[in-house]
């Protein structure tokens, strides 16, 4: 059994114990936004100047078989690709197997790790009825939509949660409705009966992250699950092949990408700090203004999809 490599990985299950902001005090550089300031999608538009600074990368490099190190050239095109999906045709025709397949209509999951949970991402729909009324009319009728997922723990949205993870049938410690021999996917598709998925994972990376994610992609297009890919904030790989791969899967697959890395180009640091509690995983961690941000645009990308899905 492959995955259960990820029993060994170390820090697998701890990086993100605790929630991802300082619970005390606010990194200095942080600029918080109004607690019900909504932003628009015109404030979510990268410059070119900031996509050309993001392009000044190291260039990956890899051992020839006669042991002498050679340059790999790569592409970071999916910088350009805009911040929100633009579903294919597709998404509809999956979204109706999935119905045909007992699926809920009114049901959304999420694959991540603890960014993804929902104190730190969608809860506040459900928790935060100020919050709520503040939205646009359209994201307002998303959220009734989908209530009772914005809140919702599971076992693909974790402390730690790599692609591999997902697909190990131990990492859910039989909770959350879980049972011995399936995977955390195999799980939420059973108990949740989701029609969509966001997947959004890939600062705990491994290296077999996108054979992974492939697999479980295909998993969802078998049942009928319309999945929304997604790219992360951080580079903590350094050269930015977790949301590069992202990009290409969704290419490969024809499905919709929110490009979350592309939303956060004109805050300082990209919105991302270093724990003190925690300096040697670096700037993976959102200011409030970047966390605002993410949930923002995360509610829009699904009411995107959904919408192209539905036929509205």
């Amino acid at each position: 059994m492959g995955l259960r490599f990820a029993r060994r990985l170390p820090g697998l299950a701890g990086r993100c114990a605790v929630s991802h902001r300082a619970p005390t005090e606010t990194p200095a550089r942080v600029v918080p936004t109004p607690r019900y300031n909504v932003p628009t999608q015109s404030q979510f538009t990268v410059t070119p100047e900031a996509r050309a600074t993001e392009r000044e990368t190291p260039t990956p490099t890899q051992m020839s078989a006669t042991g002498t190190t050679t340059e790999t050239p790569v592409s970071n095109e999916w910088m350009n690709l805009p911040v929100f999906p633009e579903p294919g045709e597709n998404v509809r025709a999956i979204y109706e197997k999935g119905l045909e397949l007992g699926n809920n209509p009114n049901a959304f999951s999420i694959f991540g790790d603890c960014q993804a949970r929902p104190g730190e991402f969608f809860g506040v729909y459900e928790t935060d009825e100020g919050r709520v009324a503040g939205l646009p009319p359209e994201l307002r009728e998303t959220v009734e939509h989908f209530t009772g997922s914005f809140s919702r723990e599971s076992a693909t949205a974790q402390d730690g949660t790599t692609p591999g993870a997902l697909l190990w049938d131990q990492w859910h410690r039989g909770e959350y409705g879980c049972v011995f021999g399936e995977t955390p996917v195999d799980c939420e598709l059973r108990v949740h009966r989701p029609s969509f998925v966001i997947i959004q994972i890939g600062s705990h990376f491994e290296s077999r992250n996108t054979e992974y994610l492939r697999r479980i992609i295909s998993q969802l297009l078998e049942n009928g699950v319309v999945p929304i890919l997604a790219t992360k904030a951080d580079n903590r790989e350094l050269d930015h092949r977790i949301n590069r791969d992202m990009a290409l899967l969704a290419d490969e697959f024809d499905l919709p990408l929110w490009n979350f890395w592309a939303a956060l180009s004109d805050l300082p640091n990209r919105g991302l700090y270093t724990r003190d509690d925690r300096p040697l995983q670096g700037d993976i961690y959102l200011t409030d203004e970047a966390q605002e941000i993410h949930r923002f645009t995360g509610l829009q990308a699904l009411n995107i999809v959904w919408r192209a899905a539905a036929g509205e």
